[in-house]
């Protein structure tokens, strides 16, 4: 109970420090205006694609969403590393703005149903950039690894909040007005969106364009080679596309089932989604466990089955009582699915592809949903709707059961060292860096026992380590001099890296000491390539040297 009692309370604090952090607190701000407007367009499109051609209109737009946007997705990730994350974004949410102000236009001027169409299709192709690019400048915004995974646990509830609020404000305002006005309405939404974004201040300018290491096609290909050579990666991606191939056909199945197996008639079908939400909302909440849990892999396969089952439930056991409650619970798991899977990936995958690794993420989502809404009716044909429902939610526990092992492997590799977090933490050079970076640092220190009277290295030496003091003590000598004594929590050994010359001192163990060490290119990578840490390790070293400049 006392270890939950303290889960509890890391959680809470950082889901405070969200609010408490400015820059944060915007984006979350802006994804909710970008999920709003997204949904709340949807609904106005397929409405008006339903009053020019009927079902074959609705089908046209449900393909003018998924593949259009598989093909995008890969693309719009290499745009989110190529270039600035936060101007992608706002040019993404400020493009969509006026594609939607401009099909507003067309049809208010009653214009030919294919401007509209070709407008939708921009929307969808410039949304493309904006996630990606958000799901990865989210890690450097956040400070520590529990307020990444409260930061995913919040976006993941605004995500399934969205869901409904965006349907909903489509509805209410079609009841009292027409299709345009809910264009209208929805640009107002991403235009929203950019101003949060614009107010964002980072603690440090993001770098411009790359120069390209080769052609487009390499560079759009980045993400699926990381991917590849990454057999973490592979696992995750291929369980998430998993998830979204039961997803697509889930949307056709629950559609089916409300009319023939539940009795519930055409109203049923929006009541189900409706239950699928509610349990996306509950998730939220329950997700807050996952913060500062680092056991991720292994929730993450959990989630899977908790999605999966209740499908396969529904088919067992067709009352519609009871497919209210599974359904609910369907969606329970879907959000825990995307907090841990999301923020597994965020924590496994490099910074400089991280954005074209979701933009494969989101391309594999975009086909197997595609693919899976495919599939449903041919199952519906082949099996019933009962045998189909069996089938579709048999798949997740079918491919994530097996994978557990991999899952806890996944978990062992992605355990961030808490003590070795918290000692770089409080050096200043390493302070400004962001959360990723430091995991990634933490990761990589080393363990060294020292016994008494040991010398670490002695003046003259070549440079190769970076060490902190853990326990003991290190005296510091210069010259055949005595000039300083290090405890637990002081670092020594940087000068040689940053300046590159030979050590300037002797350091030597005067009692037994435990140190954590890190490599020369680690060091030099995370300290040289921030500016606030670069200026804070020249201090020291300017210190250390008794120079005034």
């Amino acid at each position: 109970m006392q270890a939950l009692r303290r889960q509890l309370l890391d959680s809470v604090r950082a889901f405070a420090s969200i609010y408490r952090n400015p820059s944060l607190r915007r984006l979350q701000l802006a994804w909710i205006g970008s999920s709003v407007g997204t949904w709340g367009y949807v609904v106005a499109l397929m409405v008006y694609a339903y009053r020019q051609g009927g079902p074959a209109a609705v089908g046209l737009v449900g393909m003018i969403r998924w593949f259009p946007a598989a093909a995008a997705a890969p693309f719009g990730g290499m745009i989110g590393d190529r270039f600035p994350r936060l101007r992608v974004m706002v040019v993404s949410d400020l493009v969509r703005a006026s594609a939607l102000a401009a099909a507003a236009a067309a049809i208010a001027l009653d214009s030919s149903a294919v401007i509209v169409y070709l407008l939708a299709i921009l929307v969808t192709l410039v949304s493309q950039a904006f996630q990606p690019a958000e799901s990865a400048l989210l890690p450097t915004l956040a400070e520590s690894p529990e307020e990444l995974a409260a930061a995913n646990v919040a976006n993941t509830t605004i995500e399934a909040a969205g869901y409904f609020v965006g349907p909903a404000l489509g509805g209410v305002v079609l009841a009292v007005s027409n299709v345009e006005t809910v264009f209208i309405v929805t640009a107002v939404a991403f235009l929203w969106s950019a101003a949060m974004l614009a107010l964002i201040r980072l603690r440090e300018p993001e770098p411009g364009p790359e120069a390209a290491r080769g052609t487009w096609q390499y560079e759009a290909l980045a993400g699926f080679r990381t991917i590849w050579r990454d057999p973490r990666l592979r696992l995750i991606i291929g369980l998430f596309a998993a998830q979204t191939l039961v997803y697509g056909g889930f949307v056709v199945l629950t559609a089916v089932a409300s009319i023939r197996l539940l009795g519930l008639g055409s109203p049923g079908i929006g009541y189900l989604n409706a239950a699928l939400g509610v349990g996306g909302l509950i998730g939220g909440i329950v997700a807050v466990a996952l913060v500062g849990n680092r056991r991720l892999g292994l929730t993450f396969g959990l989630a899977l089955i908790l999605w999966g089952s209740p499908i396969l439930a529904i088919g067992l056991w067709a009352k519609a009582a009871p497919a209210f409650v599974l359904i609910g619970l369907a969606g329970l798991g879907l959000t825990l699915v995307d907090v841990a899977g999301f923020t597994l990936l965020q924590r496994a995958v490099p910074e400089e592809v991280l954005a074209r690794v979701f933009g494969v993420l989101h391309s594999a989502f975009f086909a197997t949903g595609g693919i899976g809404a495919i599939l449903a009716p041919a199952l519906i044909s082949w099996l019933g709707i009962r045998g189909a429902l069996i089938v579709a939610g048999a798949v997740l526990p079918a491919v994530t059961i097996p994978s557990f092992g991999l899952l806890a492997r996944i978990d062992r590799t992605l355990t961030v060292p808490t003590a070795q977090l918290e000692a770089l933490r409080a050096i200043e050079m390493f302070a400004p860096l962001p959360a990723p970076t430091l995991e990634a640092l933490a990761a990589n220190l080393m363990r060294v026992g020292v016994p008494a009277g040991e010398t670490i290295f002695r003046q003259g030496d070549h440079g190769d380590r970076f060490y902190i003091v853990d326990s003991g003590e290190i005296e510091i000598e210069i010259d055949g001099r005595d000039t300083n004594v290090l405890g637990p929590g002081e670092h020594f050994g940087e000068i040689a890296l940053l300046r590159d010359i030979p050590r300037t001192a002797t350091a030597r163990a005067r009692k037994e000491t435990q140190l954590y060490a890190l490599d020369r290119d680690a060091f030099l990578g995370a300290v040289t390539g921030h500016a606030g840490s670069s200026e804070a390790a020249e201090t020291v070293v300017v210190a250390r040297l008794g120079l005034t400049g």
